[in-house]
């Protein structure tokens, strides 16, 4: 680890030129590539000096601009899915939980290979507090990865369910409203051009009327939408998503979009008329984050009801230019029903424990003993009475990130020679699947960057 600015600055002489920390040039791309960016990303995440990590960060988005694979909004192509000259395919969105450098990377090179252009890199509001990476750090990892393997266009980073706390919003609204502001703007200042409104957690079926049961969901996305037109960067457009039903609820139906929408594009009109409005819409089809554990530890199949999908897409696209729906809890699903997604407009679909899955089962057994060791000690509270222990390690071993983040990082080049093979041959068939393949000149087209 460098000791201060100065001296990361001298470890970069010959390799990348620093003009008193405002502005940066690449002077040698390859060297770049070949060690120096290992070493940025790992001093841009666990440096002990904090001006050390912010300066890194700095650091790392710059080049990756400067070598054409900056962060950017999908929004362009999202549009194009509102006017009807693109479909047939569902843009994947992965919430990267640990080891985001190098899983990141094995993204990239799966979307080289197969020339794959829109493909999304998330992480929700609260898996930054159990896997403990700030947006800062996050998009730092995420372009680091885009400049390590030499990848040349947009990168999409989204903030996935930046969502209300009921219980928190009720006991003091305007405090829980400031943090998902404060959230928002940490976003975007980290590059975050693509950010999902998640106020269905506060939707009240109990009310007499669909608009009255969505009114403070739709009055909350269109304040968060004018506070993101107002904070977004000169001449981008962040591709805002909302969401009317809370996965793992009831399913969503065509009736609450539309009381959804009227509501929300009223009241941001009231707000700040004439700004660009959402450009999906996050539904309930049957799923639930993460699936649910049976008592041994597998994960129940459930039925999704496509027709969700297909119908509030329809209205979307047709009524609000919109992109379509949005579909979570997705990577548990059966192999045999992505390929569905693309055929009923659906046009993105969130993965997350899946991957989680698969590192879990990859990780050395002396290592995975570890963490459901802390887990058992730390996370007692959490187990409910009628759990079994193989429920309560699945349900909460995705707080295992955080904590032991670092030896993650440090498992050696023959686990992640092992790793990256699984990653890139998981992160294939789903792309291929949601049929992304050839899919890199359609961003080359409708994407600013």
């Amino acid at each position: 680890m460098v000791k201060n600015v100065e001296e990361l600055k001298n470890t970069l002489h010959g390799v990348v030129e620093v003009d008193g920390w405002q502005k940066a040039k690449v002077a040698d791309a390859n060297k770049l590539r070949s060690s120096a960016i290992d070493t940025l990303v790992y001093e841009s995440v666990f440096n002990s000096d904090q001006e050390v990590k912010t300066k890194t960060r700095w650091l790392i988005r710059e080049l990756a601009k400067s070598l054409g694979c900056g962060s950017a909004s999908i929004q362009g192509l999202y549009d194009a899915f509102g006017r009807g000259e693109v479909s047939g395919f569902t843009v994947p969105a992965v919430n990267v939980r640990g080891i985001t450098y190098d899983f990141a990377r094995a993204m990239f090179r799966v979307a080289k290979k197969n020339n794959i252009g829109p493909f999304v890199f998330e992480i929700a509001k609260s898996e930054m507090g159990y896997t403990d990476q700030r947006p800062d750090e996050y998009s730092a990892c995420v372009l680091a990865a885009a400049v390590k393997e030499n990848y040349a266009g947009p990168v999409f980073i989204q903030g996935d369910h930046f969502q209300f706390n009921a219980k928190k919003f009720a006991a003091d609204p305007q405090k829980e409203t400031e943090g998902i502001r404060s959230l928002i703007s940490e976003a975007i200042a980290a590059q975050f051009y693509n950010i999902d409104i998640d106020s269905s957690t506060l939707v009240d079926l109990s009310k007499p009327t669909t608009i009255e049961q969505q009114r403070v969901n739709f009055e909350l996305a269109a304040e968060m939408t004018a506070l993101i037109r107002e904070l977004e960067p000169q001449g981008t457009t962040i591709s805002v998503g909302g969401e009317i039903g809370e996965v793992g609820g009831k399913n969503s139906t065509p009736e609450e979009f539309r009381a959804y929408m009227q509501g929300y594009v009223k009241a941001l009109n009231a707000k700040k008329a004439g700004v660009k409005i959402i450009s999906k819409i996050s539904v309930q089809t049957g799923s639930s984050h993460g699936g649910v554990p049976l008592p041994d530890g597998t994960v129940a199949r459930v039925k999704i009801d496509f027709n969700v999908l297909k119908d509030i897409s329809e209205i979307a696209r047709k009524e609000y230019g919109m992109a379509g729906t949005v579909q979570h809890g997705a990577s548990t699903l059966p192999e045999e029903l992505f390929d569905k997604f693309p055929g009923v407009g659906t046009a993105e679909i969130h993965l997350a424990t899946g991957f989680q899955n698969l590192l879990y089962d990859l990780f050395p057994k002396e290592f995975r003993d570890t963490i459901y060791d802390y887990l058992r000690k730390n996370m007692a509270d959490e187990k409910k009475p009628d759990m079994t222990d193989e429920q309560f390690i699945y349900k909460t071993r995705k707080k295992g990130f955080g904590p032991f983040k670092e030896q993650m990082w440090n498992l050696g080049k023959d686990w992640f020679e092992k790793a990256n093979l699984e990653l890139e041959k998981r992160f294939e068939f789903l792309f291929l699947k949601l049929n992304t393949k050839g899919t890199k000149s359609l961003v080359d087209k409708y994407i600013k960057s």
